[in-house]
């Protein structure tokens, strides 16, 4: 079976996070989010693993690697121009003859993918779509299903009057071989809004793997910080973090870090700051008596004295001034605020 991950998608949605930074490779407690795919696909046994990239594909790349560092084979497949979540999955195939387990690059998630599998072998299906319930499906593609778990409807972000299933598409799936034939070749062509309702309405077997276990769309920048803390709080199972705040890092005696929060080898925290429930990337410099809660500072973020950071997202290289006070906001890469300076949302 073929692993294949979708992450051609342009970086709009997380912007001003993106400005300089690829979506797919935004960092998830000091790692970028596709390692969480790569691994995850490690974890099911999957040795051999597709990118499909688009948009700044030479970053991602050099960023990600080959999968030495994982023991795998990472394999990349670069788009041109935009062909759609079908379109590129068609393109990447080839004349492949293989199933595929085919997962979007913004998602992350705990699923179990042999499991998935499994389920997929057993229902004998053409397309299985992760499920996972939701509080407002209009943003994704609702998925009303049958107690056999046989997809009877797909609609892609329906309006309000259309709801009336909570259950998604969780960017997930497992297609076999025989449904390349229905995506033309080098034109743009969706899963969602096309594939997928062409074969349910063909009578083709599409079936729903429901899911309750961890998962999140990484689709706005509420989002990614939420991602962020529960990836601290120990909710996505399968990834063990490796705790840098007791591994490295140059922190002063008096300093208050937490046992939760990540803290990348490279940072600096000076006497009297706090750092409670955060992310604080490579070459931070934290200074004296300041605090950061809830919150994640990217690469080279320096926090002057006494400052407060609660409940925000700091970009990369950017100047937080001395007495600061920020609450509930996010700074895009080489921010600066003056000393004394606030920042709420209301």
């Amino acid at each position: 079976m073929r692993a294949m991950i979708l992450a051609g998608g342009d970086a709009a949605r997380l912007r001003p996070l993106t400005t300089y930074t690829p979506n797919p490779v935004v960092p998830i407690a000091n790692r970028p989010l596709l390692r969480y795919q790569i691994e995850l696909l490690k974890n099911a046994g999957f040795r051999d693993v597709t990118l499909v990239l688009g948009f700044d594909s030479n970053r991602i790349e050099d960023l990600i690697g080959d999968g030495r560092e994982e023991q795998i084979s990472i394999r990349y497949e670069v788009q041109s121009s935009s062909q759609g979540t079908a379109g590129a999955f068609r393109s990447a195939m080839g004349s492949s003859s293989d199933p595929a387990i085919v997962l979007y690059g913004d998602v992350l998630t705990d699923l179990q993918l042999d499991e998935l599998i499994s389920f997929h072998r057993e229902k004998k299906s053409v397309v299985t779509i992760a499920m996972v319930a939701v509080e407002n499906p209009s943003s994704y593609g609702m998925i009303e299903s049958d107690e056999d778990g046989r997809i009877t409807r797909f609609i892609e972000k329906p309006k309000l009057t259309e709801v009336t299933y909570n259950t998604i598409n969780a960017g997930v799936c497992v297609i076999e071989p025989k449904v390349l034939s229905m995506i033309p070749q080098k034109e743009k062509y969706s899963f969602e809004e096309q594939l997928f309702p062409e074969l349910i309405a063909a009578g083709e077997p599409v079936h729903a793997f429901s899911w309750s276990g961890y998962w999140r769309h990484i689709g706005s920048v509420p989002s990614y910080l939420a991602a962020n803390l529960e990836v601290l709080s120990g909710r996505l199972n399968f990834f063990a973090r490796m705790k840098s705040a007791t591994a490295g890092g140059v922190i002063a005696a008096p300093a208050g870090v937490d046992h939760v929060s990540e803290l990348s080898t490279s940072c600096t925290i000076k006497p009297g700051a706090e750092v409670i429930n955060s992310v604080i990337g490579p070459n931070c410099y934290i200074e004296e008596r300041a605090r950061v809660e809830n919150s994640v500072l990217m690469t080279g973020v320096r926090v002057g004295k006494s400052a407060e950071i609660r409940n925000s997202v700091i970009g990369r290289s950017s100047i937080i001034g001395r007495g600061a006070k920020i609450d509930g906001a996010v700074f895009g890469d080489k921010s600066s605020l003056a000393d004394y300076s606030v920042s709420r949302l209301s």
